[in-house]
């Protein structure tokens, strides 16, 4: 019975995640639509990381926030990943 279970959980996830690898070639959608494609995963992101930065330090998170708006500045102006974390991090770190 677990088996069938495993094998039917397996199925449901592999459906959704193939179906639209074969019809995004067939879909043509209007501009709008895929600039607003184009945005979601960087809106799902910010939706995940958000939550963290005000609770980097639960009594202090105004200290999280002073780091995500450093990290914000940073990859503003292009730099490099690492130093977006470096930087958000020391910031938490010098702050804290």
């Amino acid at each position: 019975m677990i088996m069938f279970t495993i094998i039917g959980m397996a199925v449901v996830t592999v459906i959704p995640r193939l179906i639209p690898a074969f019809i995004m070639d067939k879909v043509n959608f209007p501009n709008w639509v895929n600039r607003w494609l184009n945005v979601i995963p960087y809106a799902a992101l910010g939706a995940l990381i958000f939550p963290g930065i005000l609770t980097v330090i639960p009594e202090q998170p105004w200290i999280g926030f002073v780091g995500g708006l450093v990290a914000i500045g940073l990859a503003v102006f292009r730099v490099n990943i690492i130093v977006v974390v470096i930087g958000a991090a020391a910031t938490v770190f010098i702050l804290n």
